[in-house]
């Protein structure tokens, strides 16, 4: 509170902290932030209600240190160690227990946040209801979270992976659906549950098991490669590989590289990998090393130079009804040089929804994650990125606003939360201390 009465009354407001997991374009700002420095901590585990106290910069990496000893876990883990509890709740958070457990903001039972008024209000089901709901994918438009309470569930020490191979994307999505109808495979219990597209011809579902059997584990921290194990050329329509982790490194299985972005920075070369410091092998350098990347335009020049064209970067997370993701899938095949993909299945827990992430309750979704970039005349214009966002509208589904948008003012109003966001907005930030969503998603600031 203090922070914030420190800003001048005509400065706009913001969080000053020194990193961030979005990837949007973003003017550097010299106006003082709020300070978050007391806002990292975890605040309190309880092992029998199964919850968390937790301040809104939180990390899920701090999260997860602190409820493993506990034999629990969050509901939702998003698969990246910097990702914070405040950051996953008013944007994008998902993983492989997201097909079972929803989204990161349905398992908070309540939160503190500081609005744009300036005000601290406690916000849940029960009380300030209109802000608890629209606070998902609000980016911090609204207010900041400074504490919330969470629930947690039972882990147990390992997870037995099978990685099944397929060779269409119609025999994938099929066994995806019937998995998360009947919460298994073969009679056998699927706790975790997502998956890679290489080719047409070659993709993979990631079922995981809880177990407490103890065993001989991987460890895809040195140097092997997590999304290079799970292929394999073996024979039969869903040909299957095992594998096994303990809890702790199946959370963060795909932060040692990025998922596969590593190997944009030649982390994945042995010979390199080798001398790459196991600590800075994960998410938040390569992130650092991106901002980099996008500060002085290093990839550009090199293209330049090369004689080639720039690059558009195409970074992004959609959510398409499970029904349409092979027809989204065949279209970005032909229309998007991008692989590997990331398959992760969502059903909404909460059947009332929440209108700024305007899924359907009641259905299923798969995220479709793939992060790159591809030739282009005029990154600015955003030509594939524009092209994705047509093709997810016209297929019922939702983009994630983490990275770059360009719809106009009438399309965003329509896809994410139009006049229920304007009135809680003027609400709880009557004089607009903080950016509107759309100028901070879309327009360049």
């Amino acid at each position: 509170m203090a922070s914030y009465r420190s800003i001048p009354a005509t400065s706009a407001v913001r969080l000053a902290k020194p990193s961030s997991n979005l990837f949007r374009a973003r003017t550097k700002r010299e106006a003082r932030g709020l300070d978050t420095s007391g806002l990292t901590r975890v605040l309190g585990v309880d092992p029998d209600a199964h919850t968390a106290d937790v301040a809104g910069m939180c990390t899920y990496e701090d999260l997860v240190a602190a409820t493993l000893p506990y034999g629990l876990s969050p509901l939702v883990v998003p698969q990246l160690k910097t990702i914070t509890l405040g950051g996953a709740v008013s944007g994008l958070g998902i993983e492989s227990a997201s097909f079972r457990n929803g989204l990161p903001h349905e398992s908070v039972l309540e939160m503190d946040i500081l609005t744009g008024a300036g005000e601290l209000v406690t916000a849940s089901r029960g009380q300030h209801t209109e802000l608890f709901r629209a606070f998902p994918n609000s980016y911090g438009t609204l207010g900041y979270s400074t504490r919330l309470r969470i629930e947690l569930e039972p882990v147990a020490p390992f997870v037995a992976l099978r990685h099944v191979r397929f060779r269409s994307l119609p025999e994938l999505v099929a066994a995806m659906e019937r998995i998360i109808d009947t919460g298994g495979q073969g009679g056998t219990q699927v706790d975790y549950l997502d998956g890679v597209v290489f080719s047409a011809d070659e993709s993979y579902l990631c079922l995981g098991r809880r177990t407490t059997t103890p065993g001989p584990v991987s460890d895809y921290t040195g140097k092997d490669i997590y999304y290079r194990s799970i292929q394999h050329d073996a024979a039969g329509v869903e040909a299957t590989k095992d594998d096994r982790l303990t809890i702790h490194d199946y959370f963060w299985r795909w932060d040692t590289d990025w998922f596969w972005c590593s190997r944009a920075f030649g982390v994945q070369n042995p010979r390199l990998r080798r001398w790459w410091p196991r600590r800075y092998r994960r998410s938040s350098v390569y992130s650092k090393l991106v901002a980099l990347d996008q500060r002085f335009g290093i990839a550009d020049r090199i293209e330049a130079r090369n004689g080639r064209p720039a690059r558009e970067r195409v970074v992004q997370d959609v959510e398409v009804p499970i029904e349409r993701v092979v027809d989204f899938l065949e279209w970005f095949g032909k229309n998007v040089p991008i692989t590997p993909i990331w398959l992760c299945p969502l059903r909404l827990r909460d059947r009332e929804g929440w209108p700024l992430y305007p899924i359907r309750p009641d259905h299923t979704y798969v995220n479709i994650g793939f992060w790159s970039s591809v030739p282009a005349t005029d990154p600015a214009k955003g030509a594939t990125n524009r092209a994705i966002e047509a093709k997810v509208s016209e297929l019922d589904g939702h983009k994630s606003l983490y990275s770059d948008s360009f719809y106009t003012r009438e399309e965003f109003d329509e896809l994410y939360g139009g006049e229920a966001y304007k009135t809680v907005k003027k609400t709880y930030d009557p004089d607009s201390r903080l950016l509107d969503l759309y100028a901070k998603a879309v327009q360049r600031r």
